[in-house]
């Protein structure tokens, strides 16, 4: 028995007609995707999970408004990237909070400190018994914003250099200088630590 491919447009036509089953078949295609995005920008399992069912919910809710001038996978990823940048930036505005706590009430400073416990894997964690894993981890989180992300999403291997200008509104030529110049940087760090050498 044969399977006929529908096309992400005709998905989104058929949700767009209230079709609940439509925008499913949607959501599988691109789940995987919509999630790797979201954990390049925040680096926490749960954190990008919470963003790509955001992501998914604002992209139902939105569905109107896509035009299709790029496609449907673009624009989803661009939703993606925003709400993961959103809750990255509460999530700092939360730890500032925390290593700060002059003037708060002690209950609901320990009450933020429980929540991104619970929230956040300890760098130690993380990169234990892996020193040069923690070594890459510095040297990426010693970068700029911007050459940080643009390395993250490309080594994700999920997206085209387009892909990636458009979720980050950057020229392509500018993506994929930023993601050069950020490996350059990161080879550079690694080697002053001793991994690696200058070839």
């Amino acid at each position: 028995m044969s399977t006929v491919c529908v096309s992400d447009a005709d998905l989104v036509d058929r949700a767009r007609q209230g079709d609940a089953a439509a925008f499913g078949e949607l959501v599988d295609r691109h789940r995987t995707a919509v999630y790797r995005a979201a954990l390049a920008a925040l680096g926490s399992h749960a954190e990008a999970e919470d963003a790509a069912q955001d992501a998914f919910l604002l992209a139902y809710r939105r569905l109107d408004s896509f035009r299709g001038q790029a496609s449907f996978k673009t624009w989803l990823l661009t939703i993606a990237w925003h709400q993961a940048i959103n809750r990255r930036r509460t999530l700092s505005r939360l730890l500032r909070r925390i290593v700060s706590p002059s003037g708060t009430d002690p209950e609901a400073h320990d009450a933020a400190v429980a929540s991104v416990a619970v929230r956040v894997p300890s760098p130690e964690a993380a990169a234990a018994h892996e020193e040069l894993r923690g070594a890459i981890r510095r040297a990426i989180g010693a970068l700029t914003p911007k050459l940080r992300d643009a390395l993250l999403l490309a080594q994700s291997g999920e997206y085209s250099y387009e892909q990636i200008g458009a979720m980050l509104s950057t020229p392509v030529g500018t993506i994929k200088w930023r993601i050069s110049e950020a490996r350059r940087l990161v080879k550079r760090q690694l080697i002053g630590h001793g991994f690696g050498d200058e070839r």
